[in-house]
């Protein structure tokens, strides 16, 4: 059975968090749920000594942060600073900036640049997180842009937050992804993928057609410790309840023994 801690990926109720009060409330609410864990992103940007007592009230810590890209490169030290006071060992990157993307040059710039912010956060131990899309499975020349990344930083500087939708989306397998990963995905995000109308739509983990067993295996493989639930676009329902039929849904499955 694996043994990773589930947790909520902020994003999701991002427009309920765009005032301190909107950001408490929504902590409380996936407190209430079960959770015990988030990872920031999206909504206010609110002082980390108030993100930390409000976090520690409701008994949830703060594992990880999609933190902006100008931040982790022009403000390192006060980037490491509010991750040590939140507690949370990792700073995220949500997705490569534009000027990098498409191409094995950009990918090679984008490492040289981001290397010496991987470095200091290393010494400070805190650990560069890197949150793929779909655009890190585009191939250049035969190679694709994730092995870039992956073959580019030491495992010691940079993991990897492994989104299973994005990478399905992309035609890939998140089960292999994660094994050829395997020891850098510390932090994975969860959400499933169902058809509607011909389209690809983001839906609550196992509400769609990912190969769940086979994700929550190679969890197991590749030593995942914490799993965000993670809804970008919940359409027409309350992302309250899309965060909480997921985590009833895994819960019931750890229950089963299915080994999530």
């Amino acid at each position: 059975m694996s043994c990773f801690e589930v947790g909520a990926q902020m994003y999701t109720v991002r427009e309920q968090c765009a005032t301190p009060e909107g950001f408490a409330e929504s902590l409380r609410r996936i407190a209430e749920i079960g959770y015990k864990c988030v990872q920031l992103s999206g909504g206010g940007d609110f002082p980390a000594p108030f993100v930390r007592e409000t976090a520690d009230r409701h008994g949830l810590a703060v594992v990880s942060t999609h933190t902006a890209c100008e931040l982790i490169l022009n403000q390192t030290e006060k980037v490491a600073s509010d991750h040590k006071l939140l507690g949370a060992p990792y700073v995220g990157i949500g997705m490569m900036p534009e000027a990098y993307r498409h191409s094995r040059e950009g990918a090679l710039r984008f490492i040289a640049a981001f290397t010496p912010a991987a470095e200091y956060f290393a010494r400070e131990g805190l650990k560069l997180m890197y949150h793929n899309h779909a655009l890190e499975f585009e191939r250049f020349g035969g190679e694709l842009c994730v092995d870039i990344l992956a073959d580019g930083f030491p495992p010691e500087l940079m993991g990897f937050t492994l989104d299973v939708y994005w990478a399905a989306y992309a035609g890939a397998d998140p089960a292999y992804w994660l094994e050829r990963l395997a020891g850098r995905v510390d932090t994975i995000h969860f959400k499933d993928m169902k058809i509607a109308r011909g389209k690809q739509l983001m839906a609550e983990v196992m509400e769609g057609n990912l190969n769940w067993p086979a994700i929550f295996r190679a969890c197991e493989t590749a030593g995942v410790k914490w799993a965000f639930v993670e809804q970008d676009d919940c359409g027409e329902a309350d992302p309250f309840d899309c965060l909480r039929t997921s985590f009833e849904n895994i819960g019931r499955a750890r229950g089963a023994g299915r080994r999530p």
